[in-house]
Parts: structure tokens; C-alpha cells; sequence
């Protein structure tokens, strides 16, 4: 047997910490779900993850304590409750029924879908799960992976007032702020809408600054106006830390993610019934952005696309 089993098989059967003795599990640690995962090991939950392509945040996370499983459904078999973080409903479906998939566990599971889902595939799925023992509840997040890091992320969380109850010492452990919106599902609704004001501000701010440029307004000119005023915020600042300084790191979403999102909630606008033109044309700003083959840049580099499109070098003078 190799030392990674030995590692598996003894250390997830105890915390770190006699008082936290619920089991974790984690998958997806990427850019937000490295810092999540961080963050619940240094509480003192015992850890147990899952690694994908990259290795790097994988073997960081085993330095600090963590255990490694070779399949979700190894992975169920040694914790009770698991976290996910991946990029939609597509990856979440195949995580949990795929083969090996949580499922196949045959036991008891309480699933946190951190994820940006549909909100209507995580209501069905629920429904579903749960006539196999297995709860899946919705917490999806908002701000940035320093937050993640920071353990200052915002959480909105939809499920039964228990399966709340339970995982709230886990998620204070990487938020600042938890917001209980209403049963499984809402939580997922709500990312929804919250990604639909941040991305449509982000188009609204590319939109702006071509204008301004092809009136010789500036970039900087731009900023020092809106810094500072009633039109400022955080998201503001991240985007412009691009826009003016050039950081690429400044806000790492990716346009392919932006576009995802604007999508579910077009799809969540069919099927309400409702007549939604803004966000319809907040997701076509992205679906230029992805036709024009920059899907894996970030969303404040929206600015330099709409810029080009109109004949603007986005560069700052």
C-alpha cells in the first residue's frame, strides 16, 4: 500500500480537532476552492480532496494536513459532509452520479454546491438525491480568490434551516458574511442575480470608456471621476485596477465563466416567463467577447475588446 493510501485511510478517520469531528471533503480546488479548502484545514477539520489537473494547489493543501482521494466515490467513503466548487451543473451532475461519483458511495452525504449553478438542474437534483439519503444544499460565493484566501468571502446559502445550522462553522471558516436566502436553490438563484449586476456593470464600464475614448477622455480621467463617488465599489476598483495599472490578476473571472452565468439566467428568464432585454444584452457583450476567441481572459478585459472592436487602443496614455 502506498504512503498517499496510508495517509487516506488513517487520517480521515479522525479531525485535527476533537471539537470539529464532522469529516470534510473537497472538490475543485481551483482559484476559489484552494483558498476555501486552506481555510477549513487551518480551523481544523479534517480535509480530504480531490485533484483535478492541477497538481500545484493539491500538493499545497497535503503540506498543511490534508488526505487525498482517488475518485469522488473514495472520497465520500471516508467524510460526512462535502464541498464542491467546480465550474456549472454540468461538472456537479457528473461528480455526484457520474462513475464513481459521490453516489456511488451508497451512505449518507450533506453536499455544499458553491458552485454557480442552474438553480432549476439543483432543485431537480435535490429532489432526486434525496430519496438515496443524500441532502444537497446550494451555497455559491461572491467576491474574489484573495477573499477566498483572506477567509473574507460572501456566501449565499439555500436549504433546510439543519443542514444550514450544520455547515455554518464550516463556511465561517473562509467567509466574512452568510446569508440564509431560502430552501435549496435560492441560493444559486440569487448568484445569479448578484453576477448579473456585477457583469452588467462590467459591460456598462467597457461600454463607457469606449465613448469616453472616442470623445479623448482618458482612462485615468475616467477613474478619477467615478473613484471616490457614489458610483464606486469594489467591484469598480478591481475592474479599474486593470483598466488603469494593467493587472491582469487584478479580477480573475473568466469571460467563458461570464458567459456561463449570463446563461443560466437567460434560461431561468424563459422559464419564469419573463421579458428580461437588459440582461440580454449584458450577455451579448460577453458572447462577443467569446466570439471573438478571449474566453479564457478575464472579465475586466472586456474593456479592451469592446475598445478594439471600435478602432481604440485600449492601452492608458
Amino acid at each position: 500500500m502506498s504512503s498517499d493510501s496510508n495517509k487516506l485511510i488513517s487520517g480521515a478517520t479522525m479531525s485535527n480537532n476533537p471539537n470539529t469531528p464532522e469529516r470534510i471533503g473537497f472538490i475543485g480546488v481551483g482559484l476559489m476552492g484552494h483558498g476555501m479548502a486552506k481555510n477549513i484545514l487551518e480551523a481544523g477539520y479534517h480535509l480530504t480532496v480531490l485533484a483535478n489537473r492541477n497538481r500545484v494547489p493539491v500538493d499545497d493543501l497535503l503540506a498543511r494536513g490534508a488526505a487525498e482521494a482517488s475518485s469522488a466515490k473514495a472520497l465520500a467513503e471516508v467524510v460526512d459532509i462535502v464541498f464542491l466548487c467546480v465550474t456549472g451543473s454540468p461538472q456537479v451532475i457528473s461528480i455526484i452520479n457520474g462513475e464513481n461519483g459521490l453516489a456511488a458511495a451508497g451512505k449518507k452525504l450533506l453536499i455544499v454546491d458553491c458552485s454557480t449553478s442552474d438553480p432549476s438542474i439543483t432543485t431537480a437534483l435535490a429532489g432526486e438525491l434525496a430519496g438515496r439519503e443524500i441532502t444537497l444544499i446550494d451555497a455559491p460565493l461572491s467576491r474574489t480568490p484573495k477573499d477566498a484566501w483572506a477567509g473574507t468571502l460572501d456566501v449565499m446559502i439555500g436549504g433546510a434551516d439543519k443542514d444550514v445550522a450544520r455547515v455554518k462553522p464550516i463556511i465561517e471558516s473562509f467567509s466574512q458574511r452568510m446569508v440564509h436566502t431560502g430552501p435549496t436553490g435560492t441560493g444559486h438563484t440569487m448568484k445569479l442575480l448578484n453576477n448579473f449586476i456585477s457583469l452588467g456593470y462590467g459591460a456598462l464600464y467597457s461600454e463607457a470608456l469606449m465613448l469616453g475614448a472616442k470623445a479623448g477622455l482618458r482612462a485615468d480621467i475616467f477613474d478619477q471621476v467615478i473613484r471616490g463617488g457614489r458610483m464606486d465599489c469594489p467591484f469598480y476598483q478591481t475592474f479599474f485596477k486593470y483598466v488603469i495599472e494593467r493587472d491582469r490578476d487584478a479580477h480573475k473571472f473568466t469571460l467563458n465563466n461570464a458567459l456561463k452565468d449570463l446563461t443560466y439566467l437567460s434560461a431561468f428568464a424563459i422559464n419564469a416567463g419573463a421579458a428580461n432585454p437588459v440582461s440580454a444584452a449584458v450577455r451579448n457583450s460577453y458572447a462577443l467577447a467569446i466570439g471573438a476567441g478571449r474566453g479564457d481572459d478575464y472579465v475586466p478585459m472586456l474593456s479592451d475588446i469592446v475598445a478594439a472592436l471600435n478602432g481604440i487602443n485600449p492601452q492608458p496614455s
